[in-house]
């Protein structure tokens, strides 16, 4: 199993990338094993708690959060077991977690500076509860319950209408004034405490499978493809928004009494929060009273009432920038450290782990937490056989906070090795760096693997199948050592002996799929192929980024073998001013290229180089806007728009947001007070706008 994570605090982007790839790789083999393959192979408790790894490493680090993620889906992607999928109207975003009060008024005064306000700028906001539920999707037409879906994967999800039919809260037709012809009503599927016991107990009395909590309980009953099954299960819903706006209302608070007057259930403890003392006042009130509610939250969802500033702030990645969850208080324990292991991530990191006698915290066992670095067992002092304080922050993720004082003598203070323990090569420091890294490289089984599993993750090749076990086998038989040897699979094992299909666990069949996967996959956009490749400080956003500025893997292969870190090399200062990028990037991509085992593997693996796999140019977004795949930059103090906002909506419309100006530059976006871009713009001849000829520009065409 995944092993645990470091404290978000002291946590480095990178090692958070590579923890999060191992464990949405994890869960995405666990649900298989459960729900396609009807054979769980962990326990509930531990499955719920590599989830929650997960979306506490999403909350801290919100650029891990994909629209691939696990943290995305309730349950599992849409199932290929019966469910048909449903496109939901508009996307279902996650939102950003706040742990403090100052995490929630930092995160309102980012939003005002984003609209270019001041930061002492209080929004009114609906404070509403935070389910712990399955978010499901309900369209009516003309008034009648036309479908419901899952989340699933934000932009699909299941087909859970039989099953939401027969949920008495939620009604099959809406009555009231101003019904649209269509709508899309999301809300959360829920179950309480009592009928959570009642249902376990009847699980047990059958001999079937026990629910691990309320929140799978739910996802689990409605995600029956006999609706009869959902029919004897007591789910209940609360509604808690729509799709797109509604005519008539200007507030959230408006969309949430329409939804009350179409007969719709709502929580009632949400509240209209029109000063800081009354969020708070509401935080604390739920916090201390939760746990009579009836049924799971954890924590508080907050939305600024006015639509037209949530229109505005729009959406960052996954997550609306108008609404935020304030999570509740972490829960804290005590229990011994039994043993100091080190692990190896993808980079070479090493991270010391504090192996625990199990303890409770939250519902969850706890028996491993990080201990970070060396520098922070030196710090704090932790020794094998202490007693240590742990910590779930955000009730997520473990954290040792330091050790409880005892008149037990105490083991000795514990001592880094110099070897890396898979792979036995020095272990070395950087300098200015905490972490100690393995010089092994590829020739550690640990980073290879790992390696491995992060090309075929569902944000990079998502390769359907091919689950961390069977990785792990090819690499120990010597049939997948590189990225490119699994697209050479399928044709090699013709000559094994035996064939894979022989092999114990395997079949005819389960091969066959695994190959088709792969055939699946020799088509890829370059955005997913720059971040399968694994680049240190490269994650899925500066993929993103680098293949809207390049467009094709040609120009960005040509570039990159282009680039050195001299001051005056034109790829160098063309790649630094990219919006998003800086130089650590630079230096990063500019190491892998030098590499000549990397060449090998690009030129083995891509077929615009005598490869498998053919990179593809990723598809332009809003194709009938005039500033599609164009390069833009901003100059100067703009006054209808904050220089976030004017960004935001550049590269909403497709537009790549440069820096400086270059020869590649095609607008050059001059306010008050623009200087030496403007002159440069001049210089090269490239076409200047106002503000308001851009504003103008970017209207919907037609």
């Amino acid at each position: 199993m995944t092993q645990p994570h470091q404290d978000s605090d002291d946590l480095s982007l990178e090692d958070a990338k590579s923890q999060w790839q191992r464990l949405a790789h994890e869960i995405a083999v666990h649900d298989e094993a459960y729900y396609t393959l009807d054979a769980p192979t962990i326990s509930d408790e531990a499955y719920d708690l590599l989830r929650k790894r997960l979306e506490a490493l999403e909350q801290r680090f919100p650029v891990l959060q994909t629209r691939d993620s696990p943290t995305q889906k309730v349950g599992v992607s849409p199932s290929k077991k019966g469910f048909a999928k449903i496109t939901h109207d508009a996307p279902m975003l996650s939102l950003e977690n706040a742990f403090s009060l100052d995490d929630v008024w930092d995160y309102f005064k980012k939003a005002a500076r984003f609209l270019g306000m001041s930061e002492e700028t209080f929004f009114p906001l609906v404070a509403e509860p935070k389910i712990d539920g399955l978010s499901c999707a309900l369209v009516f037409e003309n008034g009648g319950l036309l479908t419901a879906s899952t989340r699933g994967d934000g932009e699909t999800g299941e087909d859970v209408t039989a099953g939401i039919k027969t949920i008495p809260f939620i009604p099959q037709t809406l009555l009231g004034p101003h019904l649209p012809g269509r709508i899309e009503i999301r809300g959360e599927v829920y179950l309480s405490h009592d009928d959570f016991v009642r249902l376990n107990q009847e699980q047990e009395a059958l001999g079937a499978r026990l629910f691990a909590n309320p929140r799978n309980a739910a996802a689990g009953s409605l995600r029956q493809l006999d609706p009869s099954v959902t029919a004897k299960r007591p789910l209940k819903f609360f509604a808690y928004g729509t799709s797109l706006p509604l005519d008539g209302c200007k507030t959230h608070w408006d969309v949430l009494a329409r939804l009350a007057q179409w007969g719709l259930p709502l929580n009632p403890l949400n509240i209209l929060c029109t000063s800081k003392d009354e969020v708070i006042a509401f935080y604390k009130k739920l916090e201390q009273e939760r746990s009579a509610l009836g049924y799971d939250i954890d924590g508080v969802v907050y939305k600024i009432n006015d639509l037209a500033l949530q229109s505005r702030l729009g959406t960052a990645a996954r997550a609306p920038r108008f609404a935020l969850a304030h999570k509740f208080s972490a829960q804290k324990g005590q229990t011994v450290l039994r043993k100091i292991t080190l692990q190896v991530g993808r980079t070479g990191v090493v991270t010391p782990v504090a192996e625990l006698a199990p303890l409770t915290l939250g519902g969850v066992v706890v028996s491993r937490a990080t201990l970070h670095n060396h520098d922070e067992i030196v710090r704090k002092d932790i020794r094998e056989g202490d007693t240590v304080l742990i910590q779930r922050a955000g009730d997520v993720i473990p954290q040792v906070l330091g050790v409880v004082p005892s008149e037990r003598p105490r083991g000795d203070p514990f001592v880094f090795p110099s070897i890396c323990p898979i792979c036995a090569s020095h272990l070395e420091r950087l300098p200015g760096e905490a972490a100690i890294r393995c010089t092994g490289g590829l020739v550690c089984d640990a980073q290879a693997t790992l390696r491995l599993r992060h090309f075929v993750s569902k944000a990079a090749f998502d390769i359907d199948g091919l689950s961390i076990k069977h990785l792990e086998l090819f690499y120990e038989k010597g049939l997948v050592r590189t990225p490119a040897d699994l697209f050479t699979l399928e044709e090699r094992n013709r000559f094994l002996s035996p064939p894979i299909e022989s092999w114990n666990g395997w079949g005819p069949q389960s091969a066959r799929n695994l190959f088709d996967a792969l055939n699946q996959r020799r088509q890829i956009s370059l955005s997913r192929f720059i971040y399968a490749l694994g680049i240190p400080k490269i994650g899925e956003k500066t993929a993103k980024i680098l293949s809207k500025h390049y467009h094709t893997y040609e120009m960005w292969r040509a570039a990159m073998s282009a680039l050195n870190l001299e001051e005056n090399n034109q790829t160098l200062q063309d790649l630094i001013s990219i919006d998003g990028l800086g130089l650590t990037a630079a230096e990063e991509l500019h190491a892998f290229f030098v590499e000549p085992h990397n060449q090998d593997v690009l030129r083995a693996l891509v077929a615009q180089e005598g490869g498998t796999v053919f990179v593809e140019a990723d598809p332009l977004k809003a194709s009938g806007s005039p500033i599609t795949g164009k390069t833009v930059v901003f100059t100067g103090t703009l006054e209808r728009l904050s220089r976030r906002e004017a960004k935001a909506q550049a590269e909403g419309l497709g537009a790549n947001v440069a820096g400086s100006v270059s020869a590649k530059t095609d607008y050059v976006i001059v306010g008050k007070d623009a200087g030496k871009k403007a002159k440069e713009a001049e210089r090269l001849g490239i076409t200047i706008l106002s503000e308001e000829a851009w504003i103008t520009l970017c209207q919907p065409q037609g």
